[in-house]
């Protein structure tokens, strides 16, 4: 009886690491195939030089733009990055911050600082979400006729940004975190895209890249790339590398087949038109920067539309990074809820051939590698420590097999710091390139492996269906003073 069960055992565990190496397999060469992709695409834009992204600064059509800020206790950084923003090199845009209810001094620190003035006329409104929270105040600034301040009631972050979509008038909108600091010519190059659609084209969302902050020179709210330095703190350098690798890699490739789900909430630009017709942010989701691009992909096939979503390298804005483990996680095992309620909200376009490769390609592209990934990755490691236990694998095999998969992470991390150095060398210096490529060798021996953990919390904790304070990040003040690291006392983003 008992060689019957072990036997069976050892059947079951040989069939669940079949399962387990296909899946490895398969994954691998996804992320091989992204990342040529990603290389033949930097190449062929890596010389678009300053003279073309003028032409688009003075391009009589370029069209006007409203930044949407939402901001709940920033007070640390609001005025810094309204700063950064109104210093922006674009033609014709609009400041709109929208303080969802903050405890903290956000909008007052707005009102004395630019010389505000409450609005009592008639403001314009787009009818978007019927039940946003009441307005208590909108201000406009004195110094800056672009710049105007919500003041509302708190109802989270996508609360905020619909109502600030109700209070923009430009047909372009930007969504930005509160903590974002951007590159002067940000704008220009992001919306670069929508002034080369031809006829025939439309551009409904464009996303950029997201750098962070922490170690770098911050000055009157701009970052300069002579400013940018490397932290010495090992979780922030874990974290650059991390960024690196998702959008020189994983967003580069997937834009490139308009395959895109993700347009960072730090850094975004939307057509108002698509948004509004899609019903806005979801206000039941902490994840709504993902679950909006996952319905406007839903609403393109719908409608038969050429429409794209594209996903622009070149455009940086800086956040502050989290700098300690516990706010770390808290932030890990939100974003893999908001995966989850992004997929789960729209699961009649998972393998469904009514919505093309967003629904056979990129939605289980998301459901198994990116969500599932962590579930998979423990199972193979609670298999692998009973199969030795019971003495079913070869421990050779299985320790060679393992080598060679923590190397090729490592290598793929290595890849997209290779990817930053030969595009945008905004990491100057010998000794920050070297321990970007030292502690991407050490990814996967400790950083991967807590971040398999956290985001597998993420999913355990779905059940619990507790409501999410977006704004209870604590902040370091990244961009609160000129120099910026070692000042810090936690970070969130």
């Amino acid at each position: 009886m008992n060689a019957t069960w072990l036997e069976l055992i050892g059947t079951i565990f040989e069939v669940i690491s079949i399962i387990i190496a296909i899946y490895v397999v398969v994954v691998s060469l996804v992320y091989i195939v992204l990342f040529f992709v990603a290389a033949h695409k930097l190449n062929r834009e890596k010389d678009v030089n300053e003279s073309q992204y003028e032409q688009v600064l003075q391009e009589e059509l370029a069209p006007p733009l409203s930044i949407i800020v939402p901001a709940y206790n920033e007070e640390l950084n609001i005025v810094w990055s309204v700063r950064s923003l109104l210093g922006i090199n674009y033609k014709q845009f609009e400041i709109v911050v929208v303080n969802d209810g903050s405890k903290d001094a956000t909008a007052q620190q707005l009102i004395d600082e630019f010389d505000m003035v409450e609005v009592k006329s008639r403001v314009r409104w787009s009818g978007l979400g019927k039940e946003t929270k009441p307005i208590r105040g909108i201000y406009r600034s004195l110094q800056h006729t672009n710049l105007v301040l919500v003041d509302k009631e708190n109802g989270g972050k996508a609360d905020a940004l619909n109502v600030g979509i109700n209070v923009c008038q430009y047909p372009y909108f930007a969504s930005l975190d509160g903590d974002t600091v951007l590159d002067q010519d940000a704008f220009i190059k992001v919306m670069k895209p929508i002034m080369d659609a031809g006829p025939d084209e439309e551009i409904v969302a464009t996303g950029g890249s997201v750098g962070i902050a922490n170690g770098s020179y911050v000055d009157s709210g701009y970052l300069s790339r002579d400013s940018v330095r490397l932290s010495h703190k090992p979780l922030v350098v874990m974290q650059v590398i991390e960024y690196l690798r998702a959008f020189l890699m994983g967003r580069i490739g997937l834009s490139r087949y308009n395959l895109l789900l993700i347009v960072s909430g730090a850094f975004g630009i939307f057509k108002k038109s698509w948004v509004i017709e899609v019903g806005g942010y979801d206000v039941n989701t902490i994840g709504e920067d993902m679950e909006l691009v996952v319905r406007l992909h839903r609403r393109i096939q719908e409608k038969k539309s050429k429409a794209q979503i594209v996903y622009v390298p070149d455009p940086v804005c800086w956040t502050e990074a989290p700098e300690q483990a516990k706010i770390l996680r808290r932030q890990r095992t939100r974003w893999h809820r908001g995966l989850f309620e992004s997929l789960w909200k729209n699961r009649k376009m998972m393998l469904n051939p009514r919505y093309g490769k967003i629904g056979m390609i990129s939605m289980p592209y998301f459901l198994f590698v990116e969500l599932l990934g962590p579930v998979v990755e423990l199972t193979g490691i609670i298999t692998v420590l009973i199969g030795l236990f019971l003495d079913t694998i070869d421990i050779r095999i299985t320790l060679i097999l393992a080598l060679l998969m923590l190397l090729y992470g490592s290598l793929l991390s290595m890849g997209a710091v290779l990817f930053e150095e030969w595009c945008f060398k905004r990491y100057n210096r010998v000794s920050d390139l070297t321990r970007l490529f030292l502690y991407a060798l050490s990814e996967t021996f400790w950083y991967r492996p807590m971040m398999t953990l956290w985001r597998f919390e993420g999913l355990l904790r779905i059940a619990a269906r507790k409501k999410h304070a977006w704004g209870d990040m604590a902040r370091g003040g990244v961009m609160n003073s000129k120099k910026t690291d070692n000042g810090a006392n936690g970070g969130g983003s």
